[in-house]
């Protein structure tokens, strides 16, 4: 054979520019065709131009062109054509061989085939026999099957195992009930199968009766282990704060270096009470399983929406007897269970909404809530009405804050509850500082005035720095005597007990920043109940200096109470004392302080008023000044000195001053008033020069008291006896005219009354020989004295 020769691509051969275009276009066409390429553009540009005769000429004459090829390519193939044909031709014979062949064949194929047929058609016959034999097998394999699934379910049943017991029905309801072959098996479980799901139901709402009634107690049990833990987890919290106070306290105190380390501790609290129930075994019995196993079985039967109703309407009404309060029973007794049996119920509804797979929706649990929420403040509205004790008050608030502690945990809205307890804050601290008036009237009247002895160290850090009313950070020594009486620690108890149960009963209460509270009713216990308490004690009580003298130590103790009262109020509210301190009033007990000095130095200036009674043996025209000042004052100088010895060892330094000072001033008075009264019509210069002697004893005195107070309180002393100093100055001066310049009076006179010194001067200016004799001789300087006093009298006279 031939090899095929390849077919070069054909390009068209240049053309002269005297070529025609019909030239062109033949040998464009020409070339296309020997290249094998699409010869459609050229019939549409030859249809477009209307010149198809000219294609079709060119088509022809491109056929001609190629005619010799084609009869070479015949030539070059004819002896292979010729060769096929006689191998054609041979062929014949076989064909006719093959066909004699066949008929053979067949006709074997007919003799053989007949007793085969007969064979086959006895084949079909016992194949037939075969199909229904398998029939009847499958027939009793089916009801071999349902009588396995009946066995099944009737075991079930006696097991209790009621969801596999209706899975077996369903099966058989599914699978054989149409599949039947037997009528009297089918009419048997047509009977029977209601029957079963009849029974299952009845024995699984009993099981779910069953548990509703179990459910109550653990409820009840459950609530108060839940809230239990609630006060636990609480306790913890106020350790670590305590450790966090003392550590304060020491650091503020700088007593010595102490280091507290928190400890962390596992929350165990809640975790325990509901996430072990799920397993059936939960604490104190906490099992859902048969709940779950109802409502499950109650799916299977098709009746799950009217079980979810019944469900909720049990527990609706469960929860409706659980708001009745015993009218047999103070609620004091009986708020826990009330509150446990609550709290309780809507733990386990928390729980069954979580892991009940649609039981319960959110919507009933949270209307369930909000009737027992109103419920709830309803009844504490009520009681809290009815009580009369701040204590029974504070411990139904202390549950029921852990009561919304705990329910919060679980996502309960306890605010209105905690509105409840905030309305009535007034009403308990009204209650409580009722009692801590009559604990407080108590404590004073037990007190007998007298300094607080101490054998021990413990008495002292129950009685002194348990108050911080130390004035040293040094121990003293054994047996101590302090320097006030038991009524103060004793108060101190009282308010600090105040200040403890009013944080405890704000504390928890949703409210963050109480101390503004606290502080106003502890402004109140210090400002209306002690300081009106220890006022009456002062004003009906007191009956000499002793006692009076330690009720001011006892009132200048309170003053350091107060501030250790502010401190513990903003610690134990959680405020940074920096915050206290800045925010801090001034001592609430001013009147009674006030009182008890006024009460102390007026007893004092009985006393001193018995010996200025010895004024009246003064000689007020004696010829010769006396010497080293006269009677009374020594007696005055020496009580003063008595009194500072003894009073020093309880009064603060401030108080003494205060009370000195006071003292100091009524004696310049009665020195002044002496020389006013009636008694006295005349005296001379050299008396006058004695009560300036006697006025210089009493300074003297105040100045020596600056060793015990200082150079700046023993000036204020000596400044209180001003009044009588001035006078003699100006009456022994020799320019007393000077008392009518302003600036001089206001420098050197400021104390003095004119008309004072008016009635006191005309005492002074006698019509005897003998008024000025102390002058000395009568010359133009005793002359000149006189004139002045005269004219400085008649100028004062005009000014009145």
């Amino acid at each position: 054979m031939n090899t095929s020769k390849m077919r070069r691509k054909v390009v068209p051969a240049a053309v002269d520019n005297g070529d025609s275009a019909d030239k062109l276009d033949q040998l464009l066409l020409s070339a296309s065709i020997c290249n094998g390429e699409d010869v459609g553009p050229f019939v549409r540009k030859a249809f477009a131009s209307g010149k198809p005769e000219t294609l079709l000429h060119h088509l022809r004459h491109f056929a001609r062109s190629k005619e010799s090829e084609i009869e070479d390519v015949c030539r070059a193939h004819y002896e292979d054509f010729i060769t096929a044909v006689d191998d054609l031709r041979s062929l014949l014979s076989d064909v006719d061989s093959l066909k004699s062949s066949l008929s053979n064949s067949n006709s074997q194929l007919q003799s053989v085939a007949v007793p085969l047929l007969t064979t086959l058609d006895s084949f079909v016959e016992a194949r037939n026999k075969c199909t229904n034999i398998t029939l009847a097998i499958q027939s009793l394999h089916t009801c071999v099957q349902l009588v396995e699934l009946c066995s099944r379910a009737n075991r079930h049943l006696s097991e209790n195992n009621f969801y596999m017991a209706l899975k077996c029905v369903d099966s058989i309801e599914r699978e054989f009930m149409n599949k039947t072959p037997s009528s009297t098996l089918k009419r048997m479980l047509e009977k029977q199968i209601p029957a079963i799901r009849s029974h299952i139901e009845r024995k699984i709402n009993k099981e779910f009766g069953d548990w509703l009634v179990e459910i109550r107690v653990v409820s009840r049990n459950l609530g108060q282990l839940a809230i239990g833990q609630a006060s636990a987890s609480r306790q913890r919290e106020e350790e670590l704060r305590i450790k966090q106070r003392q550590a304060e306290e020491q650091s503020r105190l700088s007593l010595r270096d102490c280091v507290y380390a928190l400890e962390e501790e596992d929350d165990d609290g809640f975790n325990g009470i509901s996430d072990d129930a799920k397993d059936g075994n939960g604490i104190l019995g906490f099992d859902l399983t048969p709940l779950y196993r109802a409502y499950h079985i109650n799916q299977t039967l098709g009746l799950e929406d009217r079980f979810k109703q019944y469900y909720f309407e049990n527990r609706k009404l469960q929860l409706t007897s659980d708001f009745q309060v015993s009218s047999m029973t103070p609620f004091l007794e009986s708020h826990q269970t009330f509150f446990a049996q609550i709290a309780g119920f809507f733990i386990v509804e928390d729980r069954v909404l979580r892991t009940g797979g649609g039981l319960v929706s959110k919507l009933e649990v949270e209307n369930l809530w909000d009737t027992a929420m109103s419920k709830m403040c309803s009844v504490l509205e009520d009681q809290f009405s009815r009580m009369q004790t701040a204590n029974h008050l504070l411990l139904i608030k202390d549950y029921v804050s852990l009561l919304g502690v705990t329910l919060r945990r679980y996502g309960y809205p306890v605010e209105a509850l905690l509105d409840v307890l905030s309305k009535h804050r007034d009403k308990y601290h009204e209650l409580l500082l009722s009692d801590c008036r009559k604990q407080i009237t108590e404590a004073l009247a037990a007190d007998k005035f007298e300094q607080m002895y101490m054998k021990k160290e413990y008495e002292y850090n129950m009685n002194v720095l348990s108050f911080q009313l130390q004035t040293s950070n040094i121990m003293p020594a054994f047996p101590y005597v302090a320097p006030f009486s038991c009524t103060v620690p004793d108060c101190c108890r009282i308010v600090r007990s105040f200040i403890e149960d009013s944080v405890s009963f704000m504390s928890y209460g949703g409210q963050l920043d109480f101390y503004d509270v606290v502080k106003k009713y502890l402004d109140r216990l210090l400002t209306e109940v002690l300081d009106g308490a220890l006022l009456k004690l002062i004003n009906t009580s007191i009956g000499g200096v002793t006692q009076a003298m330690q009720m001011a130590a006892n009132m200048a103790v309170f003053e350091r109470a107060c501030d250790f009262f502010f401190r513990h109020a903003a610690q134990l509210s959680g405020i940074p004392l920096r915050m206290a301190e800045r925010g801090r009033r001034l001592f609430p007990l001013t009147k009674a302080r006030d009182a008890a000095e006024e009460m102390l130095s007026g007893l004092l200036k009985q006393k001193v008023d018995g010996f200025l009674l010895l004024i009246e043996n003064v000689n007020w025209m004696v010829d010769d000044p006396p010497q080293g000042g006269n009677e009374y004052v020594h007696e005055v100088t020496i009580f003063l000195e008595t009194l500072v010895s003894t009073a020093q060892q309880i009064l603060p330094v401030q108080v003494l001053k205060r009370v000195l000072q006071d003292v100091l001033f009524h004696i310049s008075e009665m020195i002044v008033g002496a020389l006013l009264g009636e008694s006295v019509k005349r005296f001379n210069v050299n008396a006058i020069m004695g009560l300036e002697a006697d006025v210089k004893m009493l300074e003297s005195f105040a100045e020596s008291q600056a060793t015990l107070l200082s150079e700046a309180d023993a000036s204020q002393l000596k400044a209180a006896l001003a009044e009588s100093r001035q006078l003699f100055n100006l009456l022994l001066s020799n320019h007393p005219e000077n008392f009518l310049n302003p600036v001089i009076r206001e420098r050197s006179y400021n104390a003095l009354d004119y008309r004072k010194v008016v009635t006191i001067s005309e005492k002074l200016r006698d019509q005897s020989d003998r008024l000025f004799g102390s002058f000395g001789t009568r010359g133009s300087k005793t002359n000149t004295k006189k004139k002045s006093l005269d004219a400085l009298i008649k100028r004062l006279k005009d000014v009145n």
